[in-house]
């Protein structure tokens, strides 16, 4: 789907990649995941429509969530492409096409700041039910 405003073109994620995107929130959400974002990158990003951040408190919550995002992907036929930062837990990709996945430990989600570089992006709303503590 295109919008144009100012002369600008501006691309916006197809409804499959923001569903998916939706789907790997829950799952992160279901392993305590903290400070979920989803950030449309569709416009300067021609690789990925969609980002997912997310935040773990330590290694094994980082990886603990990455390997139920690729589960529950998994499960609806949706394979990882790519995954890459297993072996340390500190900052996870996990490419999905169109959807890309960063699980961060939460000082490194701090550190390199992607909503920072990505600020012009979208924010693309997620529903991840609340959870009881």
């Amino acid at each position: 789907m295109f919008t144009t405003t100012d002369q600008r073109v501006f691309v916006t994620a197809s409804t499959n990649s923001i569903d998916l995107a939706q789907l790997a929130a829950v799952a992160a959400d279901a392993k305590q995941a903290e400070n979920l974002v989803a950030l449309d990158v569709s416009g300067p990003l021609p690789l990925a429509d969609v980002f997912l951040l997310a935040s773990g408190r330590n290694e094994r919550n980082v990886v603990a969530i990455a390997e139920e995002i690729i589960d529950r992907l998994g499960e609806s036929g949706t394979k990882v492409i790519r995954r890459e930062g297993m072996a340390e837990g500190r900052w996870i990709l996990l490419d999905f096409g169109d959807l890309v996945v960063h699980v961060f430990h939460e000082e490194d989600r701090m550190y390199y700041s992607l909503e920072r570089l990505w600020k012009d992006c979208p924010v693309v709303p997620l529903s991840v039910a609340a959870t009881d503590a």
